[in-house]
Parts: C-alpha cells; sequence; structure tokens
C-alpha cells in the first residue's frame, strides 16, 4: 500500500482521483514521495515521544513534523547542521515538513514582543532572549535541512476581533513575502505559504489571494483548532479550500481528530499533522475502530481481548487489554509505548483506507461506516467492503 520513496530531486505534486472534493496524490521530494491524504506524525523535538524511528516507519508513516521554535532552542540549528541535518540526526531520511514555531511563539503571550518585522521571545526553558524574522526562521529551517519550509506566521488566537485578525493576517502576509525573499530554491525542496484570517470569511480570502501573488510550492490552512470548534473551522474551510491552486497539496495544520481529518478530506484537504494520537497514548487513551477508549478504566482489568481486533500493530497482536490497563494502573512507561504505537497504527490505517475509498469512489459510504462504527462503541463485525479492494498509489 505504501509508495516506494524516490530517488527523484525534483519536487512536485500529483493528484490522480477524486470523489467530489475529496483527492489522492502523490508528493515527490528530494527525501522521497509520499501519499496524500497524509498524516504526518508529530516530532516536535526531532522525536516522536516514546518512539524510536524504526517503531514510527512500522506505522506506515511516510513523513514527520519538527518544529523550529523547540529545535532551535535545543540543541540548535548550528549543532543540528554539524551532525548531518535533522534526517541524520533522528534516524529519519524521509519527508520532513518543519513548522515555523509560529503557533509556539503565539503561546508564549507574555514572553513575546511582535513587531512588523519579526518577534522577539523569551525562551519557556531557562528565559534566555531571542529574534525570529522571516530570514531568521528560513535559515534555520535551512541549517535542519528541512524537505518542506514553512513561512513564518503569526498564528492569531481565539477569539480575535475582526480588527485584531486583519492586522495578524496582513502581518503574516507580510511575512509569507519576506520568507519567500529568504527561502533558498532547492531540487525537490518546498516553501509552503499560509493562510491566516481567523474565522472571517473576507479576511481568508485576501490571504489567499496574497499567498497565490507571492507563489508557493503548498498552501497551509492554519490559525485553526485553537478553540474555535469544528462547525466553525468546517465553515472556514468551506470559505477558503476551493480557492487555493488545484496544482497544490493543501495541509490543514494541528488537525485532528479522525472525525475531524474525514471532514477536511471531504473538502479537499491533503496533509494533516496533530499531537493527539501521540498525547493520546501518553494518557491512556486509545483510538480503535469502536471509538476512544479510556485503559484506565477498571472494566479493561480482566479482558484478554486484543485492544482492536482489526488492528496489526505489535500492541494488538501481542498484547491484551487488561496488560495495558495494568502498565497504565502500574505507572510502567512501557504502556504509553505500547498505545502511542497502536494510536499511530491507527491513524496511518484511517489514511489508508481512506485513499482506498477515494480511489473506489466510495469515500461518504466509508465516512458514514466509519462514524457509525466510533458512535456504536462497538467492533465492526466485519472490515468496510471498500477496504477488501486495496489502495495502489496512481
Amino acid at each position: 500500500m505504501n509508495v516506494v520513496p524516490t530517488t527523484t530531486t525534483q519536487y512536485g505534486f500529483q493528484a490522480f482521483a477524486a470523489d467530489g472534493r475529496a483527492r489522492i496524490g502523490v508528493l515527490h521530494t528530494a527525501h522521497g514521495s509520499f501519499e496524500t491524504p497524509a498524516f504526518m506524525t508529530v516530532g516536535t523535538a526531532g522525536t516522536v515521544k516514546a518512539m524510536t524511528a524504526d517503531a514510527v516507519r512500522s506505522t506506515g508513516c511516510q513523513c514527520v513534523l519538527g518544529n523550529t521554535y523547540h529545535l532551535m532552542l535545543r540543541p540548535g540549528a548550528d549543532r543540528i547542521a554539524d551532525l548531518g541535518g535533522l534526517h541524520r540526526f533522528m534516524d529519519w531520511p524521509g519527508p520532513i515538513l518543519t513548522d515555523s514555531g509560529g503557533f509556539q511563539v503565539m503561546s508564549l503571550a507574555a514572553l513575546r514582543k511582535i513587531d512588523r518585522d519579526g518577534v522577539t521571545f523569551q525562551s519557556h526553558i531557562d528565559g534566555s532572549r531571542h529574534r525570529l524574522t522571516p530570514a531568521i526562521c528560513m535559515n534555520l529551517q535551512d541549517k535542519f535541512d528541512s524537505t518542506i519550509t514553512m513561512v513564518l506566521d503569526e498564528c492569531t488566537a481565539f477569539p480575535a476581533a475582526y480588527e485584531e485578525a486583519e492586522s495578524s493576517m496582513e502581518m503574516s502576509m507580510r511575512w509569507a513575502d519576506l520568507s519567500k525573499q529568504a527561502f533558498r530554491p532547492r531540487p525537490g525542496y518546498a516553501l509552503f505559504g499560509i493562510v491566516q484570517g481567523g474565522i472571517y470569511k473576507d479576511l481568508r480570502l485576501r490571504s489567499v489571494s496574497a499567498l497565490k501573488d507571492i507563489g508557493f510550492d503548498g498552501y497551509a490552512v492554519g490559525g485553526l483548532a485553537v478553540g474555535e470548534g469544528q462547525t466553525a473551522m468546517l465553515e472556514t474551510l468551506d470559505a477558503t479550500v476551493p480557492y487555493l491552486p488545484e496544482a497544490a497539496p493543501r495541509y490543514l495544520m494541528g488537525v485532528g481528530t479522525p472525525d475531524d481529518i474525514l471532514s477536511a478530506v471531504a473538502r479537499g484537504i491533503d496533509m494533516f499533522d496533530c499531537v493527539i494520537p501521540t498525547r493520546a497514548g501518553r494518557t491512556a487513551r486509545a483510538y480503535t475502530a469502536s471509538g476512544v477508549h479510556n485503559l484506565r478504566n477498571a472494566r479493561f482489568a480482566g479482558d484478554p481481548a486484543p485492544l482492536d481486533p482489526e488492528c496489526g500493530c505489535p500492541t494488538c497482536m501481542k498484547h491484551s487489554r487488561a496488560y495495558l490497563h495494568h502498565l497504565f494502573r502500574a505507572g510502567e512507561m512501557l504502556g504509553p509505548m505500547l498505545l502511542t504505537w497502536h494510536n499511530l497504527t491507527y491513524y496511518q490505517d484511517l489514511m489508508g483506507g481512506i485513499r482506498s475509498a477515494i480511489q473506489a469512489g466510495e469515500f461518504a459510504g466509508h465516512a458514514a461506516w466509519l462514524r457509525a462504527s466510533w458512535k456504536s462503541g462497538r467492533y465492526p463485525n466485519d472490515r468496510n467492503p471498500v477496504l477488501r479492494t486495496p489502495y495502489t498509489p496512481g
């Protein structure tokens, strides 16, 4: 089912099948190719929490995400560059997308000061002062050897008054232009712009227009999943995605739950990332074909069944729900490791099923089947017939 990484040095996106607005494709990069719709596993500080790189690969993940803010603070961009770049540093030769750090800087609140040229902030680690500008941000990600670089933006907080969201969006568009000017083009590498504008449709359209005028290799929708709720998020996507270039990949940043992913794929989104599956794995929450389950619950204490009978990950193949319950109750670190492994496998299987359904022209029915299974709280008696036909990349 997985695309074999290519040796091409050319960047390119190929969308080769669609079902409504949902579409499947392949993104080619200097570090290999990956299928879309894709879920990029989050490795914020150069590691996916509780996972080895080999374990991440075994889930079917083809692209991981790092974060400029965290990596610039430690171990530092120069050190990563001296050690051969982020791919070698974290044992991930495949594609790596690095977020610019705009979201993290936003969350610092009192520890940051924004001006029209960038942001000055204090480290949450030791209070040291740092500066991020579009040029500095591009240089940092260059030193990381990021496959996909994100422009520096200001992630607009929610709620935000119209005037505040407008000012924030306009600054992000200025920074996007400066980021494009500072980015060092190389074969197989990409720079993505980020649409901002809060939940205001006209601001989103102005942002899209500005980014298209600058020109990017891909387009992200940022500033969502920050408290606005699913309805507002989807309304914002409805007002934004149709105006993004068809020939470029579309990335919804920081989203989300399996249901969010289904809804966004239906609206034409190609790429996702979120900490949910790894964070849930550390807090005893399992994503399964029958919904989300808390393994700390007493009902699992004597349950000999595998966590998810449909899952082929080592956690489900080798261990029982009772054992996982015991590990979390006993505070053993193996619990978060095993559950993270399962959750990441579930997310990759989810994406593979979505791709199969789109290829078969059955995406809407597949999405309904998944939601019914999650709502029932019971494992389905059989796999969705759509998934009997393996997905084959175009």
